[in-house]
């Protein structure tokens, strides 16, 4: 990609930086940076408070059944704890939706969609992938028994096409496997070569220059007896090795130039190591990632959740709280308690009608969402695999508006399959999700053409999401900049008399689930502590 966007304070923000990098694969030195600065992303907790003590007969209001408001509901719950969440769709999970045969959304421009994929297929439109170390979302993995399998997030039998680089390569699909191979061992050649001459002896004594050389011819596939680079099994074959005389050994293939290499830009996909948030394999539910508020829901008391709940205004006082809302019927209703947690996204809730302090309300101000857009495209036949060997994984391009292509990490050899035409932020996100759901299925089917010669004859169905355009979350997920974590972010996340926030939003795990099930822990825990304290 040319540039990284920015927030709407003008700054770069981590959530979006990561994200353009994760695009194109460039993400661990990133990570590493933003670790050694204080920023990283790895979940901390991995286990809920523990709630001892009796809940004293008090009842917490909790606004939202995503993630964070089902870790609530269920854990003070389990605490004796009188809850009653109220959650404005028809279904829990918040943004962890998985759109199959008969899902429904509108949108805030009045595209209605109903889900036509065949029965057993499915796209994540929300959340799709969770890393070995998000410890807390596995947690309840474990405890509501949601079947898991492993999610391919880096393949290198996947392409990767550049087309605003030069030289051969440009605007050609390229197997990441192929340019890895190449990358690192004419960079490895060039690096032995300068060592073997001496030129790095000021760093490295005798010894250790012949043990860096021979790490070095290890790491690239160096000829050891010139230390040049002439190619590897690694990267594949032109003529595959078979049995008999002919073909027999096979033929290697041939390697890139350099510079063709370099000058094709495709080599920002490539990383020595996984980005802490990209490991090379993840995993994801069998099924969908609904499964998991599913697994909250079953695990939940009948009654505990109100569905198409519309919060229209939150106050309180000295001696409780109380909701006002309207119900699926248009009429009005309200439910009191004494304390809240509101886990609606800060893009929704500042229009909310309120009773905070004033420097409580202009911190939900602070922060911005992104835009983000995604869609499935149901095809006919699994070409990636039949055709072209590939087993899940991402195309990583620079196409404007597609950002990733992912390929289903799942059913494999089925007739049919779900892949991930376009997952795009900021402002191509926006651009595209302008189009009517048919123009943005027929805008990723043309471009992916541009990959796989396959996709416009076997696309069937397809289904899109643009969460800023969804009128309970408006943006996919919250941006802080750099003065937002300062000043209004430590102001969120303590209460407001007696109204507590949670989500991920007051997290640093922006954007994942881990993030706001540890706000939650974090909230639940501040709020048990009070009651105890009284």
């Amino acid at each position: 990609m040319d540039d990284l966007n920015v927030g709407r304070s003008g700054v770069f923000t981590r959530r979006r930086f990561f994200e353009q990098l994760a695009a194109v694969g460039g993400v661990s030195l990133a990570m590493a940076g933003m670790d050694a600065l204080g920023f990283g992303f790895a979940s901390a907790a991995t286990m809920p408070p523990p709630l001892a003590g009796g809940a004293k007969k008090t009842k917490v209001v909790i606004l939202g059944a995503g993630l964070a408001g089902l870790t609530a509901a269920y854990e003070m719950g389990k605490a004796g704890y009188q809850v009653q969440v109220l959650e404005a769709r028809s279904f829990a999970g918040g943004r962890a939706q998985t759109a199959r045969k008969g899902f429904q959304d509108t949108d805030l421009l009045g595209n209605h969609q109903l889900c036509d994929f065949d029965e057993g297929h499915y796209i994540n439109i929300g959340p799709w992938r969770i890393p070995y170390h998000h410890q807390s979302t596995l947690h309840y993995v474990k405890k509501f028994n949601v079947p898991i399998e492993l999610f391919n997030n880096d393949n290198d039998a996947a392409y990767v096409y550049f087309e605003k680089g030069n030289g051969k390569l440009a605007g050609k699909p390229v197997r990441k496997g192929q340019l890895a191979a190449d990358a690192r061992g004419y960079t490895a050649e060039l690096m032995a070569k300068v060592a073997s001459k001496g030129d790095l002896d000021a760093a490295l004594s005798p010894a250790d220059r012949q043990t860096f050389i021979a790490y070095l011819v290890n790491e690239g596939r160096l000829q050891a007896s010139d230390l040049t680079y002439k190619g590897t099994d690694g990267r594949g074959y032109d003529i595959l090795p078979g049995a008999g005389i002919d073909p027999g050994p096979g033929k290697l293939s041939t390697p890139f130039a350099f510079s063709d290499v370099l000058s094709s830009r495709a080599w920002f996909v490539l990383t020595s190591v996984a980005g802490w948030e990209q490991q090379r394999t993840m995993l994801q539910p069998i099924g969908g990632m609904d499964q998991i508020p599913k697994g909250f829901v079953r695990n939940l008391p009948p009654g505990v959740i109100t569905y198409n709940a519309l919060v229209d205004q939150i106050q309180q006082g000295p001696n409780g709280v109380n909701v006002s809302y309207t119900d699926a019927k248009g009429a009005k209703a309200e439910v009191a308690g004494d304390y809240i947690i509101c886990t609606i996204p800060l893009s929704v809730l500042k229009s909310i009608k309120m009773d905070v302090s004033k420097p409580f309300l202009a911190a939900m101000n602070n922060v911005a969402y992104a835009p983000v857009n995604k869609i499935g495209l149901q095809m006919k036949t699994r070409f990636w695999e039949e055709n072209h060997w590939i087993y899940g994984g991402h195309v990583y391009n620079d196409i404007p508006g597609i950002g990733t292509i992912s390929l289903p990490s799942g059913g494999w050899h089925s007739q049919k399959g779900v892949l991930l035409g376009y997952y795009a932020f900021g402002g191509e996100a926006a651009k595209i999700s302008a189009l009517s759901p048919a123009a943005r299925a027929k805008f990723a089917v043309e471009q992916g053409q541009k990959i796989f010669p396959e996709y416009g004859a076997n696309f069937e169905t397809s289904f899109s999401k643009s969460w800023h355009l969804d009128k309970h979350n408006l943006g996919g997920w919250a941006e802080w900049s750099e003065d937002g974590r300062k000043t209004a972010y430590p102001l969120l996340n303590e209460p407001d008399d007696r109204i507590y926030l949670a989500g991920e939003h007051l997290s640093y795990l922006g954007g994942w689930q881990a993030g706001a099930i540890e706000s939650a822990w974090q909230q639940i825990a501040k709020i048990h502590a009070r009651v105890h304290k009284a």
